[in-house]
């Protein structure tokens, strides 16, 4: 399947709170899978349905190109509910290419949600992993990590790789 174009910041999409998944069809399925191949084009870790214009509450997360994890996650209307310890690490996001910063987020996480068919799922999460689903969960409520930062102090321009 082809890669689907990621929405760039300031695009008005990305600040909305995306819909609940009612039904697993066929064609969430065939979404999910080019948000995978989106992901797997790209030099990101995780990647949310808003970043591509859809306002639907998926998710797929993949840190295993950059630490150990759990492999490929999809996830349908996912809640983070549970979370322990605190740590700041620099993120960026694939919609703000250009900048990262310096965030605070929970180091372990318990998210639950559904899998691609429909099925219930737990995971607990540390870690790079629970930082990126964090981070992509964010986006399914209109939220960036720009938005997580006190001012422009604590965004930094990304360096261009040669």
């Amino acid at each position: 399947m082809p890669a689907l174009k990621i929405l760039q910041y300031p695009d008005p999409v990305l600040k909305e709170k995306s819909l609940e998944v009612t039904a697993v069809s066929e064609g969430l399925k065939d979404l999910i899978r080019d948000l995978v191949d989106t992901l797997r084009s790209g030099p990101g870790v995780g990647l949310a349905a808003p970043q591509v214009g859809i306002l639907k509450r998926i998710i797929v997360v993949d840190v295993t190109s950059r630490a150990a994890g759990g492999g490929l996650i999809i996830l349908i209307n996912p809640v983070i509910t549970a979370s322990k310890g605190s740590k700041t690490v620099r993120e960026g996001c694939l919609s703000i290419p250009e900048y990262t910063a310096d965030v605070k987020r929970a180091e372990d996480v318990i998210v639950e949600g559904l899998d691609e068919e429909g099925g219930a799922v737990k995971i607990a999460s540390t870690g790079l992993e629970a930082i990126a689903l964090q981070h992509e969960i964010d986006h399914l409520d209109g939220v960036l990590f720009i938005d997580r930062i006190e001012g422009v102090k604590g965004l930094f321009k990304r360096k261009i790789r040669l």
